[in-house]
């Protein structure tokens, strides 16, 4: 009688706390964070690290001729039994124009930066900096942009031609970047048109 009794308090106290603990549950998937067991980990919240690699090569070239001739003649004559009478002018304009721009930039590398932002479609806001100092020269790379999860790689890697709205800057600061500015006075005169 003894053994029934404690097996029924054993029993009514594990229902009990069967009951408290399913009242406390939440789901065990969420679809907003959900990766299945054989996936690859990816970044896929904010705050997790995705290396970004930036291949860009941009080359452009603008190439304009022109050329314009003009002439008109006039020619008066009057005749008549006294005298002839003769004029004639002759006027002409030629303008020959040439003109060319070329510019060529490349940037190759590799910066890891977080994830800022998830947005309602499910795109993933990047943003990071990578400082660089070698020999009291710093060099500065800022990389901001968008990109869909199904572009990141397995290996947290994702490439700067699948950013969309991105912006890339590379600066330099020290000896060799202050070298390739003008001096104060070559503005002067630029200013003025010198």
């Amino acid at each position: 009688m003894k053994n029934r009794h404690i097996a029924r308090i054993v029993i009514a106290c594990g229902l009990a706390m069967t009951a408290l603990a399913a009242s406390a549950v939440d789901s065990l998937y969420r679809e907003d964070t959900y990766q299945p067991l054989t996936a690859d980990r990816k970044g896929t919240r904010v705050g997790d690290l995705v290396t970004v690699q930036i291949f860009e090569a941009s080359s452009a070239t603008s190439t304009a001729d022109t050329n314009s001739d003009r002439s008109a003649d006039l020619a008066v004559e009057v005749a008549g039994t006294q005298r002839r009478l003769r004029r004639s002018a002759s006027l002409s304009n030629d303008m020959q124009g040439t003109g060319r721009t070329e510019r060529t930039g490349r940037l190759l590398a590799q910066v890891t930066v977080s994830i800022k932002e998830i947005l309602p479609n499910g795109d993933l806001m990047l943003a990071g900096d990578q400082m660089l100092e070698i020999n009291d020269e710093r060099q500065r790379i800022h990389l901001e942009g968008r990109i869909r999860p199904v572009d990141l790689q397995e290996n947290n890697l994702v490439l700067s031609s699948r950013l969309a709205d991105a912006k890339i800057s590379y600066l330099g600061n020290g000896v060799i970047g202050d070298k390739q500015k003008p001096a104060w006075w070559q503005k002067i005169l630029t200013a003025l048109g010198v």
